[in-house]
C-alpha cells in the first residue's frame, strides 16, 4: 500500500501543471504498469483530485490547497508538501 501512495503522489504531482485546468475532465496515465483515472475538481481555493488506480480499483482523493496535498490513497491518510516543480528543457533542432 505505500508503494502505490508513493508512486501515486510523485506520478500526479510531475505533473503539477496539469492541476491547474478549470474543468473537471477525466484524465488518465501509467505509470509502473498502474494506470491511474482521476478527475481535477476546483473547489473554492483547492483543486480536488479523485479517481482510481487500475489494476486493483484502488481509490484516492486528494485535496490540495496552500502547497499542501492532504486526502486519502488506497484506504492511506496522506499528507505532504506538494513537491517543487522542475523545468523542462526539450531538445529541438
Amino acid at each position: 500500500m505505500t508503494r502505490f501512495t508513493i508512486a501515486l503522489a510523485a506520478t500526479l504531482f510531475a505533473a503539477a501543471p496539469a492541476f491547474a485546468a478549470d474543468n473537471a475532465a477525466t484524465r488518465s496515465f501509467t505509470r509502473d504498469g498502474v494506470t491511474y483515472v482521476y478527475t481535477s475538481t476546483p473547489k473554492g481555493d483547492a483543486q480536488v483530485l479523485e479517481g482510481v488506480a487500475k489494476p486493483g480499483n484502488q481509490k484516492f482523493r486528494l485535496v490540495v490547497r496552500n502547497g499542501w496535498v492532504d486526502g486519502n490513497a488506497a484506504g492511506t491518510r496522506v499528507s505532504f508538501r506538494v513537491p517543487k516543480t522542475t523545468k523542462v528543457q526539450v531538445a529541438s533542432r
